[in-house]
């Protein structure tokens, strides 16, 4: 079997997701690709979209249920990056043919005013760090075929990021309990799914410290002015054409967006 190629692997992503088309996952041809080569191919696939002039808003955290990490058999959750031709202003559209399956999940999103250096980073030096907390929906939208990969082929695929929309409130985090922040994500006026903060790690600040321990074994850190979704709280609910989708969050407001052909 012919070696993994870190930089045409991140093209055949890349390709896929903007010729928005599936495609079948890595590990069919790769079957041992290992984590740190799955992240080797986003280092290549973040090159790539920066050699496309598109900016870095901050990084994304996926897998960060307890549930999700027992399904996928990890004991850490894994990490993406959100670009700038993602972001959706709050209260606009989406369309299905930007898009290959998109789902929608409802998260909370940290602003940080410091920057912040791992290992051993801290709840308490997170929320120290923070600047704002802003509610956020994010679009996944997996270039998979039938949302079907591993969890090395996730990694490669830039955690299945897509699209966000960022809510209009900034709170203080210790304006909050943010463990506490209860959520309702609704289509068409109706609730579909619930959740509160600790379903993030136990508490949303956890994930963001995670993150930073994680990419301080590569020698990089969380960057004041990052704004970093943290996870998400609800389940991600498939989008069709014509929703309308709405997230209301305790003491943070509401976050929604159209869905259109």
């Amino acid at each position: 079997m012919r070696a993994l190629d870190f930089k045409s692997t991140a093209e055949f992503l890349h390709r896929a997701e903007m010729e928005k088309r599936e495609v079948v996952r890595i590990t069919a041809d790769y079957p041992d690709m290992t984590i740190e080569e799955a992240y080797q191919v986003l280092a290549e696939l973040v090159a790539i979209k920066r050699q496309r002039g598109h900016r870095i808003i901050g990084p994304k955290m996926g897998l960060t249920s307890q549930a999700k990490m027992k399904q996928m058999n990890v004991e850490e959750p894994i990490y993406g990056y959100i670009f700038d031709y993602m972001a959706v202003p709050e209260g606009g559209t989406v369309s299905m043919r930007e898009l290959i399956h998109p789902k929608v999940e409802a998260e909370i999103a940290f602003v940080m005013g410091k920057d912040m250096e791992g290992p051993a980073v801290t709840v308490t030096q997170v929320l120290a760090a923070t600047e704002y907390v802003v509610p956020a929906l994010e679009i996944i939208d997996s270039r998979y075929e039938n949302f079907k990969f591993t969890l090395p082929d996730v990694i490669a695929d830039n955690a299945s990021s897509s699209r966000v929309v960022f809510g209009t409130v900034l709170q203080r985090p210790d304006n909050l309990e943010l463990d506490l922040v209860g959520v309702t994500l609704s289509i068409n006026g109706e609730i579909k799914d619930l959740g509160v903060g600790a379903a993030v790690l136990g508490h949303p600040a956890n994930s963001v410290a995670m993150l930073a321990n994680m990419l301080a074994r590569k020698g990089e850190k969380v960057k004041a002015g990052d704004i970093i979704l943290t996870g998400g709280i609800t389940g991600a609910l498939i989008l069709n054409a014509g929703d309308t989708i709405t997230a209301k969050f305790d003491g943070l407001g509401q976050v929604g967006f159209r869905v259109t052909e």
